[in-house]
């Protein structure tokens, strides 16, 4: 007879193959890049989401922006930043004064407080300066060093008195022309863009020299030179200065100049014309007339 126990049945093996979201997730851990992922990129979206959910409060925003500037303003103020004193070089009085406008009117302060190209642009700006440097130097001091236009010229423009250089630019000015009896005085329409030929019929004058009062440009294409006495030299437009070695020749040849001579007018130079003043030119009739009667008596 058959027992009717029953006999435990045997449990299935158990299978160490991995689910397959476990596989997909161990194939996922053996790529680089998301292991990458969730070792960097993971925790920076966290501090990423915490510090936008800090400072999307404004008040937050605005703690950071004191700090920072804070923070910023100790670091620019600290001592080998700071610029204690200034010093001028290559100016005088008055455009050592114009100088000092442009820089900064208390000290000490922060060297990143100030544009030194910008001032150095300024600077270059005034008449008298033809160039300047302008740098912070090692022991805190702001050094300007200028180099100023030199005036070769005096320009009367209308009622005016500008110094200019050999190059036409103007430099400052003058209240009379007794304050720089030393540089030659130009007059007339677009002298001061012709100052180099100016200034070469100065420099070839000569023995004149001492006489000449000034140099008037005239219609913008030549040049009268005017001496004492109201002597006048007219010279033509080209080849001034050989017209104006020839009349020094001829004066040191026959004194020319120093007779009752108004005007020497060489602007036609193959013939030279000399007008007298009224009084010779009113002698000189005299004695015709006489020259005439005693002839015509005769």
């Amino acid at each position: 007879m058959r027992s009717l126990i029953r006999r435990p049945v045997a449990a299935a093996p158990h299978d160490p193959a991995p689910s397959r979201l476990g596989y997909r997730y161990q194939r996922l851990l053996l790529t680089p890049g998301f292991r990458a992922t969730m070792r960097i990129g993971v925790p920076i979206l966290l501090i990423a989401a915490i510090t936008g959910s800090h400072f999307s409060k404004p008040e937050s925003r605005a703690a950071l922006v004191a700090q920072i500037e804070t923070t910023k303003q100790r670091f620019q103020e600290r001592p080998q930043f700071m610029v204690k004193a200034m010093t001028i070089t290559g100016a005088d009085q008055a455009t050592m004064t114009a100088v000092i406008d442009l820089l900064p009117s208390e000290y000490p302060v922060s060297s990143f407080d100030l544009d030194l190209e910008q001032t150095r642009r300024a600077i270059e700006a005034l008449d008298p300066v033809k160039s300047a440097s302008v740098r912070v130097g090692a022991a805190g001091t702001l050094e300007v060093r200028l180099t100023p236009r030199v005036p070769a010229a005096l320009w009367r423009d209308g009622t005016t008195l500008q110094l200019i250089d050999g190059t036409g630019v103007v430099s400052g000015t003058v209240t009379s022309r007794s304050a720089r009896l030393d540089l030659p005085l130009i007059a007339g329409d677009g002298a001061e863009q012709h100052i180099e030929e100016a200034l070469a019929l100065y420099a070839g004058a000569g023995p004149l020299r001492t006489r000449v009062r000034g140099l008037v440009r005239m219609g913008e294409r030549r040049w009268d030179i005017v001496l004492d006495r109201d002597q006048r030299i007219l010279l033509p437009g080209e080849g001034a200065v050989a017209a104006l070695d020839r009349v020094i020749a001829l004066n040191a040849a026959q004194d020319m100049l120093e007779r009752d001579v108004v005007v020497v007018d060489m602007r036609n130079a193959n013939r030279p014309t000399l007008r007298m003043n009224e009084e010779a030119v009113a002698a000189l009739r005299r004695v015709n007339e006489t020259v005439s009667t005693n002839g015509a008596g005769n």
